[in-house]
């Protein structure tokens, strides 16, 4: 019978343990793995200023995602030169540096429209600007919109494909506000929706370019304005895919302490509703404390529970593909963050309870840390397996979602794909060494290939968790469907959950929680598939490298309330000639020089609110996504 008393949920998206003192390093260029070469992006990001790192990390969360249609190529966007982007299918430029010196090849290419480009945040003022310096045109003259600065106001709806998307409301770096002159040349594709009822372009698409006015990679969540962004690629990468909706289900956490019984039954709900599922099973139980066997030390390998090792080939008969979850899921003589019992604890990466904020902590790598010290639990566990005749599993899920950089590629060498949420660190992307104090956590609405080089079927609507703990509320039936719902956004998107099997045995959920999960995913149109067939997919489809008007356009005009915007210093290369001012627009002084003025940059408002982004100052703690 499973007696664990706590688990860690699998809520918030994010976490960076940091201090905010760093240098800038070099930045080479970096190559990364394709999932299919059906297409190729260069992605550009900023790399200056006190909080430089930011820039990286959100590279590294685009690389994963430009995975799901081909090749990237990522370089800081003050390296770029005449031309480049001409060898690519597109651009995507992260603008998380306020003002930072953008080269002005890059803005002239941008200009030139030969590419789809793809501009998030900060520092569109450097690439109007320089419009109106180039050929003398005024950018909403040219492009049918503009800029008007920086919206504070707390905004906590995105509006995309007519379904409503969360947004952190108390994100002080705001969004850019968007006003659209001319319907004929530009398009909102997303609206950011305020509090009472006006709304603005959130991203807007005109010509070659589209702009997203804020950084959606920061307070990420499974229901908000991040899935918009997700998408948004497809018209920028894969604008023909084909509209799918697919689901998984993994049943989390067997091992031989499980209860056979309770194993049928959810082999027995899924196989009834023709659901395929995955099993993630840890090999050997461990209580080396006797925690939960009455201060009795206990140990207990699947060859030993001849009654679980039926069960599971029973799930497998059923459907069940099995899933490595670890070798013990837990390390003896350290609490990680809990007890030392399998399950409750992990197995790749150092946790720890801070005992004020009762916030779980990552904390870095394990004390043996290389990768040889990984792969000896890995080989280890995969002797359980074979001492129980069940065979060993080609997919593996690190145990809450944790893993260190060595673990990462012990994990990559053993095992055709990982089945989680990734951690990604500093260093990762940018060359030089790995900083495991400063990472960031993040899932996925489809299929990758990490940064790590493991292809990723994704988990992206959590589980359910019938009671609160570590400041983690309870999450159920309703709101895994939500999850779902919300994912439908995501053209070729999945709904994937995973559920604790001991939820069979407590009277406030049983196998009727299951399937109703399961029932409400189908309704939404989700057909689920097999995690095998996932981890073996390549991207099939063919690319379309023009813009797509795929994300249709969102009818209603802007409003504008809520911005600042100053005139600031001059900006170098202006044009001689000039075209007289239209009526309402500015002079041209004003639009050769003009950029927004931010009420916090968003580096600080990470520093200061870090609650659900992915900054965290290293005194702070945080709840973060495991598994």
């Amino acid at each position: 019978m499973i007696r664990h008393a706590r688990r860690i949920a699998a809520v918030i998206v994010v976490s960076i343990l940091a201090t905010f003192m760093i240098t800038a390093g070099p930045t080479p260029v970096a190559e990364k793995p394709a999932e299919a070469a059906v297409a190729s992006t260069l992605l550009l990001y900023d790399n200056t200023g006190p909080y430089a790192f930011l820039g990286e990390q959100y590279a590294m969360m685009t690389g994963n995602l430009l995975s799901q249609f081909g090749s990237y190529r990522a370089l800081p966007v003050r390296s770029y030169t005449a031309g480049l982007m001409n060898q690519y299918t597109a651009v995507v430029y992260l603008g998380s540096t306020y003002d930072e010196a953008i080269p002005v090849a890059f803005l002239d290419d941008v200009l030139a429209g030969t590419k789809p480009v793809m501009w998030l945040f900060s520092n569109i003022w450097q690439l109007t600007n320089r419009q109106f310096a180039k050929t003398g045109e005024y950018w909403a003259n040219a492009r049918g919109w503009d800029w008007t600065g920086y919206d504070t106001s707390p905004i906590g709806e995105v509006v995309y494909k007519g379904r409503s998307l969360g947004r952190y409301a108390a994100d002080l770096s705001g969004i850019m506000g968007v006003t659209i002159n001319d319907p004929t040349k530009a398009t909102a594709v997303a609206l950011a929706k305020k509090a009472d009822g006006t709304t603005f372009p959130w991203a807007t698409r005109s010509g070659n370019l589209t702009y997203i006015g804020e950084m959606p990679l920061s307070y990420i969540s499974e229901d908000n304005r991040y899935l918009a962004f997700a998408d948004l690629l497809f018209d920028l990468l894969d604008p023909t895919r084909p509209e799918r909706h697919r689901a998984l289900v993994r049943i989390e956490d067997v091992s031989p302490d499980s209860d056979p019984a309770h194993l049928r039954a959810v082999a027995d709900t899924l196989s009834a509703e023709n659901v395929p599922f995955s099993v993630t099973v840890i090999p050997e139980y461990r209580d080396p404390r006797g925690i939960l066997n009455n201060g009795v030390p206990e140990t207990r390998r699947l060859s030993q529970n001849p009654a679980v090792v039926s069960a599971l080939r029973y799930m497998q008969s059923k459907g069940g593909t099995l899933i490595m979850h670890g070798w013990t899921h837990q390390i003896d003589g350290l609490d990680n963050p809990y007890n030392q019992v399998s399950g409750d604890d992990t197995e790749f990466f150092r946790l720890f309870v801070d005992q004020t904020t009762d916030f779980v902590v990552f904390d870095g790598p394990l004390p043996r840390d290389r990768q040889s010290d990984h792969q000896r639990r890995i080989d280890t566990g995969k002797g359980r397996y074979l001492m129980a005749l069940l065979g060993i599993p080609t997919i593996f899920t690190p145990p809450h979602y944790a893993a260190s950089v060595n673990a990462y590629k012990a994990i990559r060498s053993s095992f055709q794909a990982r089945y989680d949420r990734g951690l990604y660190f500093q260093g990762q992307l940018a060359g030089g060494p790995i900083n495991n104090k400063r990472f960031v956590g993040q899932f996925f609405p489809y299929p990758v290939t990490d940064i790590h080089g493991s292809r990723v079927v994704p988990e992206n609507i959590g589980n359910e968790e019938l009671d609160a703990f570590n400041n983690n509320p309870p999450r159920l039936p309703a709101d895994i469907i939500a999850n779902a719902q919300a994912n439908l956004v995501v053209r070729d998107g999945f709904a994937s959950f995973f559920w604790h099997p001991f939820l069979v045995g407590d009277p406030r959920a049983g196998t009727a929680h299951l399937r109703q999960i399961v029932q409400g995913i189908k309704a939404l149109g989700y057909t689920f598939v097999t995690a095998g067939s996932i981890a073996t997919g390549a991207n099939p489809w063919t690319l379309r490298t023009a813009p797509s008007t795929a994300s249709p356009a969102v009818s209603g005009l802007p409003s504008t309330d809520g911005v600042m915007v100053r005139p600031a210093r001059r900006v170098d290369g202006v044009s001689t000639t000039r075209r007289s001012a239209a009526p309402g627009l500015r002079p041209a002084q004003e639009e050769l020089t003009r950029k927004p003025t931010p009420v916090r940059d968003l580096g600080k408002q990470l520093e200061l609110d870090p609650d659900e982004g992915p900054v965290i100052n290293a005194e702070a703690v945080q709840h973060v996504v495991t598994g």
